[in-house]
């Protein structure tokens, strides 16, 4: 109904419109907005964000997330006269999927992952994405269970965000029905999570870890690699040894876009810590699908399921684990936070602060003498980080953390949580 209401304004000023005829992912309005030349394209959702955060993703003509310089031209217009046309724009409706999906089957080689044997669950997570992967492993031979696909705008017991503990169902499925690994997208499926063969949970940074090194080391693409400032510094470690450039930005996809997009720059991948991973010769956007599929086709190419996957990263570059919290408070609260934090602190639970940076929130580098001394019995486990952010998109204060143990980063989470509260 959203959906169609922004097209009547659209058609009211003149402008044509193709309306989706069902559910469809954001990536693939993307791909049908940069394929069929639009000049732009806009999808109604919440995303992961709980239902009543409803809104709209605006895509630009290359097919991608609006660049902040798009997004601040449109904000300029907000509460102008809306224009009228005499003549009305045509709206037809249309499938937004099919070339989409048929671009997807290209990508990667689905004769390898049904011939592995690999059996996959898939969570739609009651999503835009329902039905789309298993259509394509049913077509192609691949031996996989589906959850949550019906439509279902309650959203039932979750926010359809793929992070624990949304994801329980599929971690229990996936252990249940002796799946390899288990595939899930958020609500507009432009995010992936996942979970391995025993149901534990793949934080995105081990996915885009992973997909990482699919790309440079087996289809041995050129190009560098955009992470954002909440996101695993394995991936410094994994562009290090192939001799790439890293660059860090903001978070949220729009930085990545606007990099990827920047004359001069060669991008092969690009992702942040939510689940959003884009790689830019299909599309300068985040994609679940694909990269689902990716994920299934580096399982099929390694014969390795998804958890001795993650365990052959902590073997080559060290141990990396993450965690993060979202804090509801007031925004009094949530200020005076971040205020501390700029203005310096010297210990998280006993850890020095080695160094802080603003690029975002703030974080800071801590001690670690596990992390920091020379060892010779293999990598270096993660130099831990806490950084503090408030939501962009959400009333909250979001505390992130990486460590070389699930133990230390639960013990600096705590202590994020007791400064953010002003309990230190």
């Amino acid at each position: 109904d959203f959906a169609r209401a922004a097209a009547e304004v659209f058609a009211s000023a003149g402008i044509n419109v193709t309306l989706a005829n069902d559910y469809t992912p954001t990536p693939a309005v993307s791909y049908a907005v940069k394929h069929r030349n639009h000049a732009g394209g806009v999808m109604i959702t919440s995303s992961h964000n709980p239902a009543s955060w409803n809104g709209f993703k605006y895509k630009a003509s290359y097919g991608g997330s609006a660049r902040p310089a798009i997004i601040q031209s449109i904000e300029r217009e907000l509460g102008a006269p809306l224009p009228q046309s005499q003549k009305k724009g045509a709206i037809t409706e249309g499938d937004l999927k099919a070339d989409y999906i048929a671009a997807l089957r290209q990508f990667v080689d689905l004769a390898a992952i049904a011939r592995s044997g690999f059996k996959f669950g898939i969570d739609c997570m009651y999503g835009a994405g329902r039905g789309v992967l298993s259509g394509i492993f049913r077509q192609a031979g691949v031996p996989h269970v589906e959850i949550r696909a019906e439509a279902n705008p309650l959203f039932p017991g979750i926010n359809p965000e793929p992070i624990e503990p949304h994801t329980l169902a599929c971690q229990q499925m996936v252990v249940r029905e002796g799946c390899a690994a288990g595939l899930i997208t958020d609500g507009d499926a432009d995010r992936i999570g996942a979970c391995d063969e025993h149901g534990n949970y793949v934080t995105s940074h081990m996915i885009f870890a992973l997909m990482l090194r699919w790309l440079l080391e087996s289809k041995g693409w050129s190009g560098d690699v955009v992470r954002a400032f909440n996101t695993t510094r394995m991936l410094d470690r994994i562009a290090a040894k192939h001799g790439r450039r890293l660059l860090e930005c903001g978070i949220g996809f729009k930085y990545i876009c606007d990099l990827i997009l920047a004359p001069g720059n060669n991008i092969l991948i690009g992702g942040e810590e939510s689940g959003g991973i884009g790689i830019a010769r299909h599309l300068p956007e985040r994609d679940g699908i694909l990269n689902s599929l990716i994920l299934a086709s580096i399982m099929a190419e390694s014969k390795r399921t998804l958890g001795q996957l993650v365990q052959d990263l902590f073997d080559e570059y060290g141990a990396h684990y993450y965690g993060r919290i979202d804090l509801h408070i007031s925004d009094p609260m949530k200020s005076s936070a971040i205020a501390r934090a700029r203005a310096g602190v010297s210990e998280f639970d006993g850890h020095k602060v080695l160094r802080s940076e603003d690029l975002d929130g703030v974080k800071f580098f801590l001690e670690d003498p596990a992390a920091q001394a020379e060892t010779k019995t293999g990598p270096k486990r993660a130099e831990p980080w806490l950084l503090l952010r408030a939501s962009g998109t959400e009333p909250l204060l979001r505390i992130y953390c990486e460590a070389g143990s699930p133990e230390l980063v639960k013990s600096l989470l705590a202590a994020g949580e007791q400064f953010a509260l002003g309990k230190q």
